[in-house]
C-alpha cells in the first residue's frame, strides 16, 4: 500500500513538473519586439515604401508575423489626429517608433524622450528642431531626409519646361503642415521670381478644401499647379489626379502615385530608397545601436515621371529633352 501512495506521489509530481515545464520555458521565452509604424498618410498610399521597409528589415533578420510585430497607425492626411495615436504607440511600449512624415516625426518626438524614433522627413530635422546635428542626433531620433523640399525649386521648373507657355501658375499647399509647407512655398516663390512667372498660393486641408481650391484655380485662369508635398496630398492623389484632367490644368507633384493615377508629372525622391533606409535603421536599433549615434542620413536619387496619356489629353507635347529625362513614362 505504501509503495502504491508513493507511486502515486512520484507521478503527480512527475505530471505537476510535466505540466508546469512548458508554462516556465514559455515565460522565459523573449517577447518578440514590436514596431511602431506612425504614418499620416494611409496603408493603401504607402504600399510601395512599406514593401521597401520590409526588405530592408528582412535583410537585417526580422520578418513581420516571424520574429517582430508592427503596430501601424494611420492619420489618413489629417494631422490633428497624430499626437493620439502616438500616444497610443507609447502605452504600447514598442521597442521602436517608425514616424513617416514631418507631422508624424515631432508627434512621436513631443510623445516620449526614451523611445526610439527614425523618422523619414522631407525637411531638414535639424531646423525644425528634431536633432541637434545631423551627424550626431543625440537623444532618441535619428533617420532619413529626402531632397522633396529642396527639389520644390525644381518642380516649377519642370511644369515651365513642360508648358513654357504657361506664365500664370498656382500653388497648392496644406496650411496645417507649416513645417514643410513654409519651406516648400519659400524656394517655390523664389523660382517663380527667377522664372519670371506670377505664382499664386492656394491653402486645403480637407478633400472639401481640394475642390474649393480648384474651383478658385480655375477662375485665376492658371496655366499649371505645383503641389506641395504632403501627406494629405499623398492620401487624396486619385482625387488630385483627376481635378487636374477634368480641369485640364498640368500639374505636377512629388510623389509617383500622382502620375500613376493620371497626373501628369512626378518629381521626387525614390520612395524605394527612402524607406529602405528607414527599415535599415529600425533593423540596427532593434539589435542595440542607438539612435542618437545614428547620422541622420540623406536620400540623393530623385525620379522623374511623366504620364504620356494625360500629356495627350491635355494637348501637351512632351519636349524630347524631357522625356529623354525622364526615369519613367507611363503611357
Amino acid at each position: 500500500m505504501a509503495s502504491y501512495i508513493g507511486r502515486r506521489k512520484f507521478l503527480a509530481t512527475f505530471g505537476g513538473g510535466a505540466m508546469a515545464w512548458p508554462l516556465a520555458a514559455r515565460a522565459q521565452q523573449p517577447a518578440m519586439p514590436v514596431i511602431g509604424f506612425l504614418g499620416s498618410a494611409s496603408p493603401e498610399a504607402y504600399a510601395r515604401r512599406l514593401r521597401a521597409f520590409h526588405q530592408a528589415l528582412k535583410e537585417i533578420g526580422y520578418v513581420e508575423g516571424q520574429n517582430v510585430e508592427v503596430e501601424y497607425r494611420w492619420a489618413e492626411g489629417q494631422n490633428n489626429r497624430l499626437p493620439a495615436l502616438a500616444a497610443e504607440l507609447v502605452h504600447r511600449q514598442v521597442a521602436v517608433i517608425a514616424a513617416a512624415g514631418g507631422a508624424s516625426a515631432l508627434a512621436a518626438k513631443a510623445a516620449t524622450t526614451t523611445i526610439p524614433i527614425v523618422f523619414s522627413v522631407a525637411v531638414d530635422p535639424v531646423e525644425v528642431g528634431l536633432v541637434a546635428s545631423l551627424n550626431r542626433p543625440g537623444g532618441n531620433l535619428t533617420g532619413v531626409t529626402s531632397l522633396n523640399v529642396e527639389v520644390g525649386p525644381k518642380l516649377l521648373e519642370v511644369l515651365h519646361e513642360m508648358v513654357p507657355s504657361a506664365t500664370n501658375i498656382a500653388m497648392l499647399v496644406n496650411p496645417t503642415n507649416p513645417s514643410i509647407a513654409e519651406f516648400f512655398s519659400r524656394g517655390v516663390q523664389a523660382a517663380a521670381r527667377a522664372l519670371g512667372l506670377q505664382l499664386h498660393v492656394l491653402h486645403a486641408s480637407s478633400e472639401r478644401e481640394i475642390e474649393a481650391a480648384f474651383a478658385t484655380l480655375v477662375k485665376l485662369r492658371v496655366g499649371g499647379l505645383v503641389i506641395m508635398p504632403d501627406q494629405l496630398f499623398l492620401v487624396r492623389n486619385e482625387q488630385l489626379a483627376a481635378l487636374t484632367v477634368r480641369h485640364a490644368v498640368p500639374s505636377v507633384h512629388l510623389f509617383r502615385r500622382f502620375a500613376a493615377a493620371g497626373g501628369l508629372m512626378s518629381y521626387g525622391s525614390d520612395e524605394r530608397e527612402y524607406y529602405r533606409l528607414v527599415g535599415t535603421y529600425v533593423g540596427r536599433i532593434l539589435k542595440g545601436e542607438k539612435p542618437g549615434d545614428l547620422p541622420v542620413q540623406q536620400t540623393t536619387k530623385v525620379e522623374l515621371i511623366i504620364n504620356l496619356k494625360t500629356a495627350k489629353a491635355l494637348g501637351i507635347t512632351v519636349p524630347l529633352p524631357l522625356s529623354g529625362r525622364a526615369d519613367e513614362v507611363i503611357e
